[in-house]
């Protein structure tokens, strides 16, 4: 069971921060930043919320908390032990529905431009912060043990949440005119 009692504890002040195991850290540091980004994704998808219901409500709302499960992963270093850690079956989820959204969408016949409606435009925000918290983890895991499932949802989450965007925008992709701004 979680409890909060206390938001104000000052034991950031100096520029550390405790990790799920209690181990103190620089707030600058690689898992810090990677858990951090991987939060402000999920800032993100709630920013995105305000413009959908439904079943892509309720999408975003699984994504969320799979975005807390992984931060609870990232949080405590080490890919096992008795902490919570993710496996596959988000990222399987993730390819499903990206399949199911994506059957009912044209072609792509060349890149796409973030924008169109505004709920288009915040799921392409989100996914350029998933792409960030993507390349945050990997930067990490190069560094020392990550749970490889998380670089895999991630990976996943930008393509679901790019797919997205396209289904946000109804009257069609605002598409890249190579050299034709204007």
């Amino acid at each position: 069971m979680i409890r909060i009692d206390r938001v104000i504890t000052r034991g950031g002040d100096g520029g550390e921060t405790s990790l799920g195991d209690g181990t103190r850290l620089a707030k600058d540091a690689l898992r810090v930043e990677a858990y951090g980004t991987v939060d402000e994704t999920n800032a993100a998808i709630g920013l995105l919320r305000l413009d959908c219901v439904g079943a892509e409500d309720a999408m975003l709302a699984r994504i969320q908390n799979d975005l807390f499960d992984i931060g609870a992963d990232l949080c405590v270093p080490g890919v096992a032990g008795d902490r919570l850690r993710v496996g596959d079956a988000g990222s399987l989820r993730l390819e499903q529905e990206v399949a199911e959204m994506n059957a009912d969408l044209p072609p792509l016949t060349s890149f796409v431009l973030p924008g169109g409606t505004q709920a288009a435009a915040h799921a392409h925000l989100a996914r350029t912060i998933a792409r960030r918290a993507e390349r945050r983890v990997v930067a990490l895991a190069h560094a020392e043990a990550v749970n490889p499932a998380v670089i895999r949802y991630l990976n996943r989450l930008s393509d679901h949440l790019f797919v997205l965007g396209r289904r946000l925008n109804p009257s069609g992709d605002t598409l890249w005119v190579p050299g034709g701004a204007g």
